[in-house]
């Protein structure tokens, strides 16, 4: 539905855990932000008092009649009525001007995701203002965004790495051969720096630390010399509890990360193993693509290539792949039909 013939309504949305990014019909990716809402109760009603960049400044920050919560955990939604609001509200930061029709909306979810977990996120997209929700699944999503020829009968093999769930998946003739969903993400990865860096160090560090550690100098691979680069940190001493300042280098990043990454490389491997000959021949020759935020983790390629013996390559858009394959299906909704599900 468009109004003057020159704007449509209609949307997809890259519910992630971590990120939630908004691809409007004709406009491409115009909204990217932090799947997080800050709320308060008033007469025994959770009231929004911010979604996305302005809640997650308040992640381990607010008082006590304040609580910032991430509504999606693992990819599926945790919390039913605050998932409601935020994507409401980013709905509305889309459409900042004035009357807009009711939206088709098609949302992006993990292969692995449950059909009463499909369920409560087609009703709070519907809840939320949509006027039909279609569901895509996150594989075939990644691959589209990342530019696999999926409609050729040939296999090809996408890992998208998101917050919360990273999806193997093999694909041929527009649909999935073999996937599976592992509940380890970028979240994972940063869990595991936190945890580390209180037992090495004695010292507790937040969420929002460990991500920035990882974002600056994390990696997945021991570097050569075993230090690699490093970088100062702030955090409470465990022993006194006063704030601290200490030194975290590379080597210990990817001894902090080594569990979840070789989660993410025995995935790839347990998918590979279950491959179709044929097909498996066609991923040694095509090589495996990564997508989602979690790809952008330094060395994460050569640590899957050095146990697969397989190209590996990073999407050049890695952290809008599953967008903008939500998008292409919106955008081409009749020729991908087939991958779309609207059913209620």
């Amino acid at each position: 539905m468009a109004i003057g013939g020159m704007f449509s309504s209609d949307m997809a949305i890259d519910l992630g855990t971590a990120n939630t990014l908004v691809y409007v019909k004709g406009k491409g990716v115009i909204l990217n932000e932090p799947s997080v809402v800050a709320y308060y109760f008033k007469d025994g009603q959770k009231k929004i008092l911010a979604v996305g960049e302005d809640a997650r400044m308040m992640l381990g920050r607010t008082p006590g009649s304040i609580q910032a919560i991430r509504p999606l955990r693992d990819g599926v939604i945790a919390d039913f009525d605050v998932a409601e609001s935020m994507i409401k509200e980013l709905i509305k930061k889309v459409h900042k001007r004035g009357f807009f029709p009711k939206p088709r909306v098609i949302v992006c979810v993990p292969h692995g995701a449950t059909p009463v977990e499909k369920r409560a996120i087609r009703q709070s997209v519907e809840a939320a203002g949509a006027r039909k929700a279609g569901l895509i699944a996150e594989p075939i999503a990644a691959a589209m965004g990342a530019g696999l020829p999926i409609t050729d009968p040939t296999g090809n093999m996408v890992v998208d790495i998101g917050g919360g769930t990273t999806e193997v998946a093999v694909l041929s003739l527009s649909d999935i051969v073999y996937a599976m969903s592992v509940r380890v993400g970028g979240d994972r990865m940063d869990e595991s720096i936190v945890s580390y860096i209180r037992r090495k160090h004695n010292v507790q560090i937040g969420e929002a630390t460990a991500e920035r550690i990882k974002t600056t100098i994390g990696c997945a691979r021991m570097p050569e010399n075993g230090r690699g680069q490093s970088m100062e940190v702030r955090g409470i001493d465990m022993l006194n509890g006063v704030p601290t300042q200490f030194e975290i280098n590379q080597g210990q990043v990817a001894e902090a990360v080594l569990e979840p990454v070789q989660q993410i490389v025995d995935a790839v491997m347990s998918t590979l193993e279950v491959t179709p000959p044929d097909l498996a021949g066609d991923i040694v020759d095509r090589g495996v693509m990564l997508t989602g935020g979690g790809a952008l983790l330094g060395g994460l390629d050569l640590a899957i290539r050095e146990q697969t013996g397989l190209a590996v390559s990073v999407a050049d858009n890695a952290l809008h792949c599953v967008a903008i394959g939500t998008g292409t299906a919106l955008e081409y909704e009749k020729q991908l039909r087939h991958v779309i599900d609207y059913e209620s």
